[in-house]
């Protein structure tokens, strides 16, 4: 083992592994709760989403440190999941089962982007700005979501929202936010999943939660969402612009996240490039793919395998270690199947919380660059669609360097993008 992962190269250990891959597990295990929480919203079975989630966290992260050898894990990815929920079904007025299909397709399309070549063409064609805004706004969104879900914010027909009445339920939701926040600040591991699993508790033991039937099980049904993805079905010119900002998004988390990551680990050679991104990149893509197979939304690389690497995790033994505890909470099916929306709701706080910090690399002292940014995060939250805030931005960005006559700073493939979003835009008003 110590061979195969290049343990005493990376100066790291078996047990040093372990305790890095347990970290990253609780760091992102509230994602078995708030995944199914989101993606149910689109009528789709909510155990089998829990054991769905479970099933290709695992199967991703563990490629990722078998072919990979990189403490990375993978999941379902948050922002992703509500652009597939929100923007996709809810918004857009499609089934889930094609939006599996778009799910699918954007993948297939990432995957040959990273093995011809062209994902860094685009990367470096889209301005700094313009991609830590996409996470700044993502953040708002996923916020005013779990806000929504909590019962913070209400629905108003004279304002359109406003704050909601503090019912037995908000209280709950509040407290464990209050939970979570705590434990933040005292930098203790798996704070979003101690603070879902408190609100719960609490919720059962004041009558507002059923007890399950079963607290284990060892019968996973999952035929109500594996292999129902309608790939013809996303076929169309009208979902051509989500497929791109499926892809667009995925793409930007999982560079972001593995520059930081890998980092941290210190996965880079002496001119800083990351050893084997284009590989990570291929296995993102494919867990995708097989997400969608199999009954998610867009899997990705996640931030939270920061906390495992700060552990002491150098090696893909991390990663094989979070994927078996993923695997583990299989059996616990039934008991994540009866967290309550409001016990979920404080974690998509924090998430937007810490998707926030991005804020810090946008140039507000730019214009040129500030107002796209801005539009981008302002027209995520407030449109409720990803997508059109991508548009938005991308074209008010373009508009703004040929008015300021400065049309050959924008790349070629940025030009391109900008087509694509006005296309977009146009097949969404003419619905």
């Amino acid at each position: 083992m110590a061979n195969g992962f290049q343990l005493k190269v990376k100066g790291s250990s078996v047990r040093v592994e372990v305790v890095a891959g347990l970290t990253t597990f609780l760091t992102m295990a509230y994602i078995i709760f708030v995944n199914p929480s989101i993606l149910s919203q689109t009528g789709m079975d909510k155990n089998a989403l829990v054991a769905v989630t479970c099933i290709v966290t695992a199967i991703a992260t563990i490629i990722v440190g078998i072919f990979a050898n990189a403490p990375i894990a993978m999941a379902p990815g948050m922002g992703l999941n509500a652009f597939f929920a929100y923007s996709l079904v809810l918004g857009g007025k499609i089934s889930w089962q094609t939006a599996l299909g778009v799910v699918f397709l954007s993948g297939v399309f990432f995957l040959i982007l990273t093995l011809l070549g062209l994902r860094k063409r685009i990367v470096e064609a889209i301005p700094r700005s313009l991609i830590s805004a996409i996470s700044v706004g993502i953040g708002l969104f996923i916020t005013f979501i779990g806000l929504v879900n909590l019962g913070v914010v209400v629905k108003n027909d004279v304002t359109l929202v406003s704050a909601g009445k503090l019912t037995p339920t908000v209280l709950i939701g509040l407290f464990g936010l209050l939970v979570m926040l705590f434990l933040e600040m005292k930098r203790i591991k798996g704070a979003l999943l101690v603070g879902i699993i408190f609100a719960t508790v609490i919720a059962a033991a004041l009558g507002y939660v059923q007890k399950p039937d079963e607290w284990i099980s060892l019968h996973l049904d999952i035929r109500a969402v594996v292999f129902q993805l309608d790939i013809l079905g996303a076929l169309k010119w009208s979902l051509f612009g989500s497929i791109f900002s499926l892809m667009f998004m995925d793409m930007f988390d999982s560079i972001g996240t593995l520059v930081a990551c890998c980092h941290q680990a210190n996965m880079v050679d002496e001119k800083g490039r990351i050893k084997g991104l284009d590989r990570l990149l291929s296995i993102d893509a494919i867990a995708t793919m097989t997400g969608a197979l199999l009954g998610t939304s867009t899997t990705t690389s996640y931030i939270e395998s920061a906390a495992g690497i700060e552990q002491g995790g150098r090696t893909g033994l991390t990663s094989i270690v979070t994927g078996v505890f993923f695997l583990l909470a299989l059996l616990f099916v039934p008991l994540v199947g009866i967290v309550p929306p409001y016990a979920t709701a404080p974690a998509l706080i924090m998430v937007g919380l810490f998707m926030m910090k991005e804020v810090k690399a946008i140039d507000f002292a730019n214009i040129e660059e500030a107002f796209p940014a801005f539009i981008i995060m302002v027209m995520i939250a407030l449109s409720y669609s990803i997508s059109t805030g991508l548009a938005f931005g991308f074209i008010s960005y373009t508009l703004i360097k040929a008015v300021a006559g400065k049309a050959g700073d924008v790349k070629p493939a940025m030009w391109v993008i900008t087509v694509l979003s006005l296309a977009f835009l146009t097949v969404e008003k003419l619905k």
